[in-house]
């Protein structure tokens, strides 16, 4: 309960950041490209995602020992230059999965909550932001990005080779501050199709880097010092981007 109120109250945050920035939009500011071409950076736009998150550490990186669970998020992104944004997020990312090695049978569970800061760089031009071009924003846009954040994870270990249910005993937890906080840095990449002159739908997949290895409960402690190094994840996510105005 605790760890879902953490996670409700950053989405909040990031829901009442957007309507604070839409608030200060009044008008469209022309900036100036390297070849002195007028453009404008607004207006702010939202996006809101859907998908599942896939597990990449000490137990193993196969997708077919994941047990697929969901990830949510909710960000806003701005123009900086014709090619370039800024961006930030908030994320809800479940994950669990089973042993690559059979004979060792853990598996774990974990609610992870996460907030990022991140550039994306469109791929493909963008007339419609200059100030005398009469163009439509592309149908297609694919698209690169990186950023960096903070990652709040709340896992939970066992024995097994199943997802965990309601009478799964669990492992006593490898370190006793759970839900713990640890850096990431996420990569990744999308590819976009433009619905309305406001609405655009995006296919995305991101990976993140982390600065722990305890994302499973699992590190030298379990097995013995042969964690091999820190645990990281991707998501892949169905993503509405919606142009405030």
């Amino acid at each position: 309960m605790r760890f879902r109120a953490l996670i409700f109250g950053a989405v909040m945050a990031g829901v009442c950041g957007s309507q604070t920035a839409q608030a200060q939009y009044h008008h469209p500011v022309r900036h100036y490209n390297r070849q002195g071409r007028a453009y404008f950076r607004g207006p702010l736009h939202v996006t809101l995602g859907v998908g599942t998150g896939l597990y990449n550490g000490d137990l193993g990186n196969s997708p077919g020992n994941n047990f697929l669970s969901p990830a949510l998020s909710l960000g806003v992104l701005y123009r900086l230059t014709p090619h370039l944004h800024v961006g930030t997020e908030f994320a809800y990312v479940a994950l669990g999965a089973r042993d690559k090695t059979k004979e060792r049978g853990l598996a774990f569970t974990s609610n992870n909550g996460l907030g990022a800061v991140f550039f994306r760089f469109d791929l493909l031009p963008d007339e419609s932001v200059f100030a005398a071009s009469q163009s439509t924003a592309p149908i297609f846009q694919v698209y690169v990005q990186g950023g960096a954040g903070l990652l709040l994870y709340d896992p939970q270990s066992y024995r097994g080779n199943a997802r965990s249910t309601k009478g799964t005993v669990f492992l006593a937890p490898e370190r006793n501050d759970y839900p713990a906080l640890a850096g990431l840095a996420p990569v990744g990449a999308g590819f976009s199709i433009r619905l309305t002159e406001q609405l655009r739908a995006n296919v995305e997949g991101n990976y993140y880097f982390t600065t722990t290895d305890q994302l499973d409960d699992v590190s030298n402690l379990r097995l013995g010092g042969a964690s091999a190094s820190k645990d990281g994840f991707g998501t892949l996510m169905l993503k509405v981007e919606y142009a405030l105005k």
